[in-house]
């Protein structure tokens, strides 16, 4: 007689990512495979689990639990605990609970999947077409969630009950689509609708075809995506980019476009194999690339510019749209610059009628606003320039447990951040802190990652500067007796970091970028810090150098030309470039400034009005911009330095290795001085040999490419001196300065050289987009 097999009952508790991607019907299949019987229940903590069998059939489902998991899924801890048998007769999914307090992750929105698309672009499928396909494996999810557990009614997909036909998906285990929330189809969910400005719907049998016919007419118009309204236009038509651009009021910002397929991409770019990953990924975010001098696309996209942000249909809309319309074509947010994304179809209409000449709408609501997310590829890893749709709101994983604090940013590139246990919930982009509209969208979607997470803020982090819109915001939430930590600028910049990377222990952090308020009151921005979460201590920095007109300077980089060239080589100097001699050339920018201006910049240096000390990267980078004639006054952030970037990469136009880029090694002189102990890179000598070379006609963009080695000889160099008094050999470069891709790699390899371990940023911005994580972080250890 057959001895009886030993019965066991196992207790599953899954944390991460477990809800909405396909979990539930997965090991509603790997009990059924393994003869087991229990129940899966989704809670607002975690995936509950209970088989019951033989030891040998539970241990296996216990490993393909972890090894098999939908591809969507983020397994982050189970926990496991056996009891005596109770005789479970089936295997069932049972209906979700809520528990007071408890959080579960969530996941962000996924680009369509393989096995859709496949129905989408089916003639015989019942989905043909249809612009709301969708299945656990992909489609929304963050963007119509309202609050947790995942379940339809608690999402924006409430109004819409499903058909048989959907029901029956939605209810079967083993379809794709089991408990899929946004289940539809053309019979039961949403439906697209093409109007006009006015708001007037436009008679046709196909919306999409229709929009697609006026995109090729020259048409812009406002598409509905996954997070907000995105404006649309033939990428090819030069016509039709400066339309867009006059009315968007985006004179040279670049744009980017969104092709059919891979095939398509390459007929614009140079793509790498990590390119062409990140580009086809679910994430599916914009990707950074070469411009070939061969595309179609017009050089109005991105004028000035040899990188192109391109990105794929992540919609099934988008697919549609893309393949009808044959085009490459421009998507950019559906906003005036500086306001947030616009969402809802009236709010839509309303701002955006004087931009789009049509609007492809639909009667599914968006709950939360998200921009595309914007990537790059350096040293075969991928950056995020922007996170947002994709990203957020996976966390940012913490190596110690967390107080629940929030941080409020900085003003530019705005984002919060929430702690609570071993996560940072890093918020998407929500835009530069400068008025009402984007104030309100931050203060809504605090709301809403505290209500998802649970999190109620013992601590808030604000930065230094009190005139930030989000320091503000601070103060007024710490007045209800919430502890209020300012941190200072270039501190978080470094720790964030740091956490990217699962540091703790002291670095060497520069931090470059163009503005950070320092505790001197001071303007901060070419900072070399010795620093770790508790605090930090600033042992060198670019030397201050004034910014005549403040703000102004920032928008007009002649402005800050005049000041360094005043400052550090004297009113001779100047008033001889201003003239030009045999000897040295007149000022690239001499035309476009009156003798007036000129006069008034002197006399604010001269007293000091209005004119703030800086110490600024960013800031060098405009001035050498304007001082060789590439950009005196901009139009985005960032512009003079772009295009001084690019100034670099048009000596090697021949070349598309980022090795040819970096090879050279000529260099400007510089000084170094300790002053009370603080290093001191003067720039004096840097300048005078700029101007000589101007004086000896050479090219600008020659110029550029031995100003970008001298910023990494001289990083190096000060690295090494802090090393050397330290023994600190670990490295962390940080700031928006650093999305300067050239200046990257050149610096990256002379640290690298010199035997320092460099640390740079992967998961979140190097920008002010990352500052919030450092504040938290930083609050975190603050005693």
């Amino acid at each position: 007689m057959a001895k009886a097999k030993t019965q066991e009952l196992a207790h599953f508790n899954v944390r991460g990512i477990v809800q909405g991607v396909g979990f539930r019907p997965f090991v509603y299949g790997l009990a059924t495979k393994h003869n087991v019987k229990g129940w899966v229940c989704n809670t607002s903590e975690d995936v509950k689990i209970e088989v019951e069998g033989e030891a040998e059939a539970i241990e296996q489902f216990y490993l393909e639990l972890q090894t098999k998991a939908p591809p969507l899924a983020h397994i982050e801890d189970v926990t496991i605990s056996y009891h005596p048998p109770i005789g479970y007769k089936k295997f069932e999914i049972r209906h979700s609970t809520v528990a007071a307090g408890k959080y579960q992750l969530i996941s962000p929105d996924i680009a369509t999947c393989q096995a859709c698309l496949s129905e989408l672009l089916n003639p015989n499928d019942r989905r043909y077409r249809y612009p709301f396909t969708n299945c656990t494996n992909c489609g929304p999810r963050f963007t119509i969630i309202e609050d947790m557990p995942y379940d339809r009614p608690k999402t924006t997909m409430r109004g819409f009950r499903m058909c048989p036909q959907c029901q029956a998906e939605y209810d079967n285990p083993r379809d794709r689509r089991f408990h899929a929330q946004p289940n539809a189809c053309p019979q039961c969910g949403p439906r697209v609708e093409l109007v006009d400005a006015q708001g007037d719907a436009i008679a046709c049998s196909d919306a999409i075809a229709s929009a697609s016919q006026l995109l090729k007419e020259g048409k812009i118009v406002a598409v509905k995506g996954l997070g907000g309204f995105l404006l649309a236009c033939n990428a090819s038509s030069e016509t039709a980019v400066k339309t867009l651009r006059k009315r968007k009021k985006r004179s040279s910002k670049p744009f980017a476009i969104m092709v059919t397929d891979m095939d398509e991409v390459k007929k614009h770019c140079y793509v790498s194999p990590k390119e062409e990953k990140l580009l086809t990924s679910p994430q599916s975010p914009i990707v950074l690339m070469k411009w070939r001098d061969d595309a179609s696309v017009s050089r109005e996209v991105a004028p000035d510019l040899q990188y192109l942000g391109v990105m794929l249909p992540y919609t099934p809309l988008h697919h549609i749209l893309l393949r009808d319309t044959g085009l490459p074509l421009v998507m950019t947010s559906g906003n005036l610059s500086e306001e947030p994304i616009a969402k809802d179809n009236d709010e839509a209409l309303r701002r955006l009628s004087g931009i789009a000449d049509y609007f492809l709408i639909h009667n599914r609501d968006i709950y939360s606003c998200y921009d595309d997310s914007v990537t790059m590829v350096e040293r075969g890893t991928s950056q995020l320039v922007r996170r947002a749709r994709s990203y957020a709101p996976y966390p940012i994983h913490l190596t110690f447990k967390a107080r629940q604090v929030l941080g409020c940013g900085a003003e530019m590139k705005s984002t919060f951040c929430l702690t609570r246990d071993n996560y940072a919930f890093l918020s998407q982009h929500i835009g530069d802190m400068e008025n009402v509209e984007t104030l309100e969208h931050f203060d809504n979607t605090i709301s809403l990652y505290r209500r998802l997470f649970r999190i109620e803020p013992e601590i808030i982090a604000c930065d230094f500067h009190p005139d930030y819109l989000s320091t503000k915001y601070a103060q007024e939430l710490s007045e209800s007796g919430i502890k209020l930590i300012p941190v200072q600028h270039h501190h978080a910049h470094i720790v964030s970091c740091m956490v990217d990377n699962r540091l703790e222990t002291p670095v060497i952090g520069v931090a470059f970028d163009g503005t950070g308020l320092g505790d001197d009151r001071y303007i901060w921005g070419g900072e070399f810090l010795v620093a770790d979460y508790q605090g930090f201590s600033r042992v060198g920095h670019l030397e201050y150098l004034p910014l005549p007109g403040g703000d102004a300077a920032i928008k007009r980089p002649y402005r800050t030309a005049i000041g360094y060239i005043l400052s550090l080589l004297g009113e001779d100097t100047l008033n001889a470039l201003i003239v030009g001699t045999a000897k040295q050339p007149q000022l690239a920018f001499r035309a476009k400034v009156s003798e007036l201006e000129t006069e008034i910049i002197k006399r604010q240096i001269e007293r000091g009005l209005n004119t703030p000390l800086t110490s600024s990267t960013g800031r060098l980078f405009d001035a050498i911009s304007a001082l060789i004639g590439i950009r005196n006054e901009i139009d985005y952030e960032g512009q003079a330095a772009v295009e001084l970037e690019m100034a670099a990469y048009a000596c090697h136009c021949e070349e598309h290795s980022d090795e040819a880029i970096s090879s050279d090694e000529e260099s400007y002189p510089y000084g170094i001085i300790a002053d009370k102990g603080m290093k001191i890179v003067q720039l004096g000598d840097l300048l005078s040999a700029i101007i000589e070379d101007l004086t000896q006609g050479i090219s600008p963009g020659r110029i550029s490419l031995k100003f970008h080695d001298t910023i990494a000889k001289m990083t190096n160099e000060m690295c090494q001196l802090i090393a050397d008094e330290t023994g600190i050999n670990q490295v962390a470069l940080s700031g928006g300065v650093f999305q300067n891709r050239l200046l990257l790699r050149k610096t990256i390899k002379l640290l690298g050289n010199s035997g320092f371990q460099v640390f740079t940023h992967r998961q979140v911005p190097c920008n002010d987009g990352g500052i919030s994580l450092g504040q938290v972080v930083v609050a975190n250890f603050a005693k």
